[in-house]
């Protein structure tokens, strides 16, 4: 019998190891900033802000799909943290941010992502948007 931690694991390194060669920097980068961005603005407003993204990027819409996926949410992970009660917001905020910690050990080793990476992607997205 496996841990989640290793369900989780091996789940997220499938799925990593399968983004294309095209999106590694945006989904490695996005790995790493989320789980900050889930502690600074709660897991259903940073969830939906990569959502937004995603409409931009698939990269990021992936990664949510990814996610989703490895917690055995499925097409309900943004429903579910929109309208979930509290009990079940903690429990799946735990689950998320359990899983993105593979997703950003992945991001780092098998995209070759790292902080600078993830920090030069949001300088360029700014200046984009400028």
């Amino acid at each position: 019998m496996q841990t989640r931690d290793q369900i989780y694991a091996a789940d997220a390194y499938k799925r990593v190891s399968r983004v294309k060669k095209e999106d590694c920097t945006s989904y490695g980068s996005m790995a790493y900033k989320l789980p900050i961005l889930i502690r600074k603005a709660g897991l259903a407003q940073a969830l939906t802000f990569v959502e937004s993204k995603g409409k931009k990027t698939s990269a990021y819409e992936q990664l949510l799909k990814d996610i989703a996926g490895t917690i055995g949410k499925k097409d309900v992970l943004l429903d579910r943290a929109r309208n979930a009660d509290l009990s079940e917001y903690i429990l799946l905020t735990k689950q998320v941010m359990d899983a993105l910690l593979w997703y950003k050990r992945f991001a780092q080793s098998v995209l070759d992502i790292d902080a600078s990476d993830a920090t030069l992607e949001e300088g360029a997205a700014n200046e984009q948007s400028s």
